[in-house]
């Protein structure tokens, strides 16, 4: 394992998990393949087919060369990390103990049996070889070592005369010994092995482990959307590995200012005399310097305040206090003074820290907008003979008997143009700052509407909108999208996820005018062009694209989102795994000294969302075993903890009445999430032949969801009982009391869900199809997309004299497509120079391809060149940042 002592960071678990990568130590390889090693690799090829993953060829061989002793550190290294990602350490028992000493002998038996069942049942799996997947290519296995071969490549090895041997490990092959999908020898053993994933292959990490993970120590810094808790996480341990030159190796701009503070913070920790020119050149805003007073205290610079009431500033020495006052005074009064309203409670207990009024003399600026923001009598404190004559724009006022500093900020001046029903005043105010225009956009528009109704938005004010939205960021721009082109009606109900360190949301009816179609629409015209004109840049030879891409949302209110095995955003619709049934798990283990009491739950809805039944530790059956509970355990203690289970049969539910079950996790003596040593939730794919209760198989972990926060109740997701999809919600709600339950909680549950399911509608928020639409459009003349299910793929192509905008809109509506596309999309993406976003990646690996690629879903893709940049969805959305040019 790749461990820094001084920081405890283990990197070979950030590759895993980033990037599906594994490093092994190149300078103890022995110059060609240990026998003892090659048969230890058949035990590790078990092993992690078990766990839904497969050896690439690179990876393989230089795992074969490593002595036993380093194979048996790196193999079980790896696999008690795949554990614990798929949340299966807390019951793993490995099946050769002293791995990969003493293999016994019926161990190619065992795996070979394995490999082939699971072949038989998986026809689409990926040959080893050459990436290629079963469903294209014919994928066999090979005996007796049983490693996955197509068609073609066993074809060729039989024509070079090489077919007596294994092309991965060596092994010896006996004539005949190619078993296809189709050979009668796997049917047998087809009961013996469940599961219907596609293999995930692990690649070979180029270069060492520190050098590949500070890649994405750039990235992070370099991302405009704001990290989720896992991000930042790897952000606060990459920054402790990089190196001594960090200010030199940091990008021009660092766009997230939460970001930027925990950068600034290390530096400071560092060597506060190389840090200060980069606190200097670095921080443009009050707040900056707050948000690094919270990193330095060792809290998330988020300013919420949740974490204020928690959080003990620590002291500041002497000289950095001088700085950081320097700092702020050159900011300017104006400025400072609106910054610090801004966060006028966080800014009072950092006053304590900076002692202001102290370098009055020095930093007068500073000292104004602290005595404004502790609305100090200037008459009564020594301070006020220095504020005769205030700084512009701050002005003295007499008010109440006392006489006080007074001024009038940007987010006044806004409000009183919007009140007196001054639209066009109000966006040439707002165009000041983009970000707030974009957030502020619908409001505007009402207003519009409100003060001459029916009349389109002026074309000065257009423009003045098209030229703001420039600068906008891709969070609040996309939001505004989203927000503007869905149908809405009066009345309707409106969900809001306010910021904090959990995932809340709240819903009221909206009472407010509703905005015209024909009035938001020219204002949707403007933000599609603005995202097509972002998206440009290098030319690509071919976009390939999913249909399926429209049911996942942009991501949106990342800083409070749970860690989880797949990252799907918030709010996106996703089909269930195959088969009729579907296991719920629960895991998580108290500390010592607090018992601590979850409980998995499920709650039953009609179509109406009427609650119509329940399963959880008060009805532990229920229906006609439509569905059934584990049983209620109460207490974890370490080391093993407690787990509980909830399985489904979904078209029992169905015939029962029930239309959505949602999944419900209650901390029912109410202790919160944050408080337990470990908790997570998640979902099995179950076979029709595998019915033991409380079995937990890591290969058909399909999601997993940790608990975190100061939240009592989560609600992963909603399951659609007649789509087989389920929404993923990653929400919690308000609790107090203790003792909670679904029968306590049902009415609250479902409003909220229904409330879920009318916000994340189709066509009313801003999906990465849209930005995977604008990137194809922009960047090439040539997109494929795949069909919603897989069936088909069709090519959309610009015409010579089409503008972009219109093959954009073609494109995004699916409408008029060129032709089918009868080649594979493996063989149109091998050597070129492509953009591909996919839901699935179960697409074979091609060769020689650059560009980028987001999918959601791992598979034989993950197996292509690095060349080809791994893009998740913050970072498909962070490419839509504002540009200069």
């Amino acid at each position: 394992m790749t461990r820094v002592a001084s920081t405890d960071v283990d990197l070979d678990s950030f590759l895993l998990r980033r990037r599906g990568v594994v490093c092994v130590p190149t300078g103890d390889l022995l110059p060609a393949t240990d026998p003892w090693s090659a048969d230890g690799l058949v035990a590790l090829d078990a092993d992690l087919a078990q766990r839904g993953y497969l050896l690439t060829g690179g990876l393989r061989t230089a795992l074969a060369r490593s002595t036993p002793t380093a194979l048996a550190a790196t193999g079980g290294g790896l696999l008690a990390r795949i554990d614990h990602l798929l949340g299966a350490d807390r019951r793993h028992l490995a099946l050769f103990h002293r791995f990969p000493d003493a293999v016994p002998d019926h161990a190619h038996i065992l795996y070979s049996r394995s490999i082939r069942a699971f072949l038989l049942n998986q026809p689409r799996q990926p040959c080893a070889h050459c990436g290629r997947t079963g469903a294209e290519a014919g994928i066999g296995a090979l005996a007796p070592c049983a490693h996955l071969l197509c068609a073609g490549c066993h074809a060729g090895l039989v024509a070079e005369r090489r077919a007596d041997r294994c092309p991965l490990c060596g092994t010896g092959l006996a004539a005949g010994t190619y078993l296809g999908a189709d050979n009668p020898a796997g049917h047998r053993a087809a009961q013996d092995f469940g599961g219907q994933q596609t293999l995930r292959p692990l690649r070979l990490a180029e270069g060492d482990a520190v050098t590949v993970a500070l890649a994405d120590l750039r990235r992070l810094l370099a991302r405009r959307t704001p990290l989720n808790p896992q991000d930042r996480e790897d952000l606060a341990a990459l920054l402790t590995l990089a190196p001594a030159d960090l200010p030199e190796r940091l990008p021009e701009q660092i766009p997230v200012r939460e970001t930027k503070a925990t950068v600034l913070a290390a530096l400071l920790r560092r060597d506060r005399a190389l840090a200060l020119p980069v606190l200097a050149a670095r921080i443009d805003t009050a707040t900056d310097v707050l948000r690094v007073l919270w990193a330095w205290s060792g809290a998330e610079p988020d300013l919420l305040p949740a974490t204020a009431r928690r959080l003990r500033l620590r002291n500041l020495p002497r000289p950095l206090r001088r700085d950081l006052l320097a700092i702020l005074d050159g900011l300017g009064p104006g400025p400072l003074a609106e910054d610090l309203r801004r966060h006028r409670s966080a800014w009072l207990r950092a006053g304590e820290l900076l002692h202001p009024f102290e370098y009055r003399e020095r930093y007068p600026a500073v000292a104004a907008a602290f005595a404004l923001l502790r609305g100090t009598d200037l008459r009564d404190h020594p301070v006020g003979a220095a504020f005769a004559e205030p700084p512009a724009p701050l002005r003295v006022v007499e008010s109440g008997g006392r006489t006080r500093l007074g001024f009038t900020g940007f987010a006044g001046r806004v409000e009183i143009l919007l009140a007196a029903g001054d639209a066009p005043g109000a966006a040439r105010v707002l165009a000041r700052r983009p970000g707030e225009l974009a957030r502020r956009l619908h409001h505007l528009l009402r207003v519009h509407e409100n003060a001459v109704p029916g009349a389109p938005l002026p074309q000065e004010t257009l423009r003045t909108v098209a030229g703001a939205l420039r600068g906008a960021a891709p969070g609040p721009l996309l939001g505004a999208y989203g927000r503007l082109r869905g149908a809405r009606e009066h009345g309707e109900r409106r969900l809001y996820f306010p910021r904090g360190t959990v995932s809340l949301a709240h819903a009221r009816r909206d009472e407010g005018t509703v905005v015209p179609a024909a009035l938001g629409a020219p204002v949707c015209s403007v933000i599609e062009t603005e995202l097509l004109r972002r998206a440009g840049g290098e030319r690509l030879d071919l976009a390939v694209l999913d249909e399926a891409l429209s049911d996942l949302m942009v991501p949106s209110a990342e800083r409070a989102a749970a860690r989880t095995l797949v990252a799907v955003p918030r709010g996106s619709r996703q089909r269930l795994p195959g088969g009729d049934r579907l296991r719920l798990f629960l895991h998580w283990m108290q500390p010592e000294h607090l018992r601590v009491d979850l409980d998995l739950s499920v709650a039953l809805y009609d179509d109406d969302w009427h609650f119509t039944g329940m399963c959880d530790y008060t009805e532990l059956v229920h229906g006609d075993r439509a569905a059934v509970h584990s049983g209620d355990l109460v207490s974890a203690p370490p080391p093993d903890g407690a787990t509980e289970f909830v399985d489904l049969d979904l078209a029992r539910l169905a015939a029962g009445g029930a239309r959505w079950a949602v999944v419900v996790v209650f901390s029912y003596n109410d202790v919160p999430f944050e408080e337990l040593t470990d908790a997570f939730a998640g979902f099995i794919q179950l076979d029709a032949a595998d019915g033991a209760v409380g079995h937990f198989d890591p290969k058909a972990v399909r999601q997993r969801l940790d608990l975190m926060g100061d939240a009592k109740v989560c609600v992963p997701m909603i399951v659609d009982l007649a789509d087989r999809r389920y929404t993923w919600t990653d929400l919690n709600t308000g609790a107090d009391g203790g003792f909670h339950s679904i029968r306590r909680y049902h009415d609250e549950v479902g409003g909220l869900c229904r409330d879920v399911l009318a916000h994340f509608a189709p066509g009313g928020r801003a999906t990465l199809w849209d930005l995977a639409c604008a990137v194809a459009a922009a960047g090439t003349d040539e997109v494929l997309v795949r069909d919603r299910d897989g069936g088909g793929v069709r090519a959309w192509l610009r015409g010579t004299d089409e503008p972009v905008e219109r093959f954009a809109d073609r494109l995004r509506a699916r409408r008029a497509p060129d032709r089918p596309e009868p080649r594979s999309l493996t063989e149109r993406l091998t050597g070129a120079k492509a953009f591909a976003a996919l839901v699935d990646g179960d697409v074979p690996a091609p060769e020689q391809v650059s560009g980028a690629v987001y999918r959601l879903y791992p598979g034989p893709l993950d197996a292509a060149p690095e060349a080809w940049e791994r893009l998740t969805a913050g970072d498909l959305a962070a490419r839509f940042a504002p540009r200069t040019h």
